[in-house]
């Protein structure tokens, strides 16, 4: 386990290389727009998620314009992206969740974004963490693999990774797990043919070619 010392030494070098994920850059969107964006990009390339939502909120930017939007209508404004037809749903489902629930807000707190439909412990957690400023540490496939491969755990299950960095990364640096993770796996520390002769974090890492 890497000491904390480890652990703010290596936010430090790869906030100096990092680039504004989806989240950051849209980040002046409503919670809404941000709940629904996060649900759409899982398993989604930023460069597709972007113009697709950016062109959606422009013209429907409540829940109840979901709700009242025809589901072919939607599933035609986002199949580009993986698994549209389940993410069209999901969006119409909860934005009718919200509109009934919560007066058209989105709440604030993981048990009742995970109880919203195709809000999982990542989507939950990214929203607490981006557009609430909640400690929270989101994982997905950079999070669970860059973890892994620094060797601060041994986990095969993103929700193990959750939990052992929790207990690893000071509560206050929660919200840059995600953030300075996600953007270092998009750009270097790819899944295949990582970019280890350019990485920051190299000298801390148990994957690198150094360390063979």
């Amino acid at each position: 386990m890497p000491t904390q010392q480890q652990i703010l030494t290596v936010f430090s070098l790869l906030e100096k290389e990092h680039k504004p994920t989806m989240l950051e850059e849209l980040g002046h969107y409503t919670p809404f727009q941000m709940l629904v964006m996060t649900l759409l990009s899982a398993r989604a390339k930023d460069s597709t998620t972007i113009p697709i939502v950016v062109a959606m909120f422009k013209h429907y930017p409540e829940p109840k314009d979901f709700t009242e939007m025809p589901q072919e209508q939607l599933e035609k404004m986002i199949y580009k992206i993986g698994f549209f037809r389940a993410k069209a749903k999901h969006a119409k489902a909860l934005s009718k969740i919200l509109l009934e629930k919560y007066n058209g807000t989105v709440p604030d707190t993981f048990e009742e974004l995970t109880s919203l439909p195709g809000v999982g412990r990542k989507t939950a957690n990214c929203i607490l963490a981006y557009t609430f400023k909640k400690p929270a540490i989101a994982v997905d496939i950079h999070v669970h693999r860059i973890a892994n491969r620094l060797g601060w755990l041994k986990t095969t299950k993103p929700e193990e990774t959750e939990e052992e960095l929790k207990k690893m990364v000071p509560r206050e640096e929660w919200i840059k797990v995600n953030r300075l993770f996600v953007g270092h796996g998009q750009t270097i520390c790819l899944p295949r043919n990582p970019q280890c002769g350019i990485c920051p974090i190299l000298k801390y890492c148990d994957f690198g070619p150094c360390k063979k």
